[in-house]
């Protein structure tokens, strides 16, 4: 008799409790499993229609659970106005040996999740284990994925806005203050570089705009986690990074539109927990567009959670 997939929503998922340290455990065994080729990926593959919308989809197959993931996801910029959130998209898990479908899981939670999770890796040897400042270019799901994740790991005190939306600025005001933090919206961009341990930029990857951000205004030892394919960032300010981290090397490098030359890449993930890297004095970054090792990760772990059944 065939095995009926399970059907997860997004609340489902998040019921599940994986919390901050589950959740960068989980990506950092994922991402060293690959190095060990006990997880084989592919480069993530994008289409962008030129009407706003931005497509992807990742596969990976690995070891412990047996699993094979593969996600969707669309992001619509005006899918708000018709009450719908903005990543939309769906992930299977398959039985590796059988290609049997296992579970349907909803893809925004565990996008954002992951995202969130893989800036953590790399903040684990990039950023001042004392951060208690980090700001926000950008307000919205990545942003309130990422404060719910690093508030959980780092000993924050306040965080700063800088966003467009009022509604996604007071939702994250909001949860701040839930968090017991204190939160400033800035008047401008630079407000928000000034000072701060961390800086998260996540606006819409659609963004036609000039660029207005400033790596020089980055204090020394601070990082910048670049989760938008650095469209708000002034490139000619990069030389400003001291130490530069990408998630796969071979993947950004055969981008079309690299976010940064490769001779300014320091590691990717799988360097940077493999070897590590001797940090300076500078402003580091990390710059990654997302990669199946992420997905795979946490869909495989939720799947396990959520009572699956072992390969």
């Amino acid at each position: 008799m065939p095995f009926a997939p399970k059907v997860l929503s997004d609340e489902d998922l998040k019921a599940l409790g994986l919390g901050p340290k589950d959740i960068v455990e989980a990506i950092s065994k994922a991402i060293r499993d690959k190095a060990a080729g006990r997880l084989i990926t592919t480069p993530k593959s994008v289409i962008q229609p030129g009407d706003g919308r931005y497509m992807m989809s990742t596969l990976a197959t690995g070891e412990g659970p047996d699993v094979t993931v593969v996600k969707a996801v669309t992001v619509c910029p005006d899918n708000p106005a018709r009450g719908l959130p903005s990543i939309t998209g769906a992930i299977m898990v398959l039985d590796a040996h059988t290609g049997e479908c296992l579970a349907l899981m909803d893809a925004e939670w565990i996008t954002g999740v992951r995202t969130a999770g893989l800036s953590a890796v790399a903040a684990g040897p990039l950023a001042d284990p004392q951060s208690k400042v980090m700001s926000f270019v950008g307000c919205g799901v990545q942003a309130r994925s990422h404060l719910e994740l690093f508030a959980g790991l780092y000993p924050l005190k306040e965080i700063r806005l800088s966003g467009r939306g009022q509604a996604n600025i007071d939702a994250l005001c909001e949860m701040a203050e839930g968090l017991g933090l204190t939160a400033k919206v800035c008047e401008t961009p630079d407000q928000a570089l000034d000072g701060a341990d961390i800086v998260v930029s996540s606006i819409t990857i659609t963004y036609s705009g000039a660029p207005f951000l400033d790596a020089r205004l980055m204090k020394p030892g601070a990082l910048a986690i670049v989760t938008d394919a650095a469209k708000p960032w002034m490139r000619e300010t990069f030389d400003a990074f001291e130490t530069v981290v990408v998630d796969d090397r071979e993947q950004e490098e055969n981008m079309p539109d690299p976010v940064v030359p490769p001779a300014q890449i320091a590691a990717d993930l799988t360097e940077l927990l493999d070897k590590g890297i001797t940090l300076g004095q500078g402003p580091r970054a990390f710059m990654f567009r997302g990669i199946a090792a992420g997905d795979y990760a946490l869909a495989a772990r939720l799947w396990m959670a959520c009572g699956g059944r072992p390969s």
